[in-house]
């Protein structure tokens, strides 16, 4: 039988694979409003908080640790190929999209706290 955890961690390595192929490979789109790329960065390490803490539970330091070295992997590959172009808001916007990832946890939990509900 497949339980959450296993189709969270599934979610989490297809995301991976679709984020990795999206920041390494050529650009097709036209950036029409400026540092939209930087939402897209916001979005995707805030999807990858969400799904890794789901699959896994860890702890905020190895979470945020892990995604924080994958974050620094891309923007130094990017560096590395002449298509693309580091950049140090692309990191913190990625740090920005972990840290509102546990400002939402850290919130639903506070709901969830007061409100004196349950999670099943």
């Amino acid at each position: 039988m497949i339980t959450k955890h296993t189709l969270f961690k599934l979610a989490l390595a297809v995301a991976f694979v679709v984020i990795s192929y999206l920041v390494f490979s050529r650009p097709t789109y036209s950036q029409g409003i400026p540092h939209i790329d930087k939402v897209g960065h916001l979005g995707s390490f805030f999807c990858l908080s969400y799904l890794t803490y789901l699959a896994f539970r860890p702890k905020w330091y190895w979470l945020s640790l892990v995604l924080a070295t994958y974050a620094m992997l891309i923007e130094l590959v990017q560096s590395r190929l002449p298509y693309r172009s580091a950049s140090i808001g692309d990191v913190l916007a990625d740090f920005a999209g972990i840290a509102l990832f546990y400002f939402c946890l850290w919130a639903y939990r506070k709901y969830f706290s007061a409100a004196h509900l349950k999670e099943e």
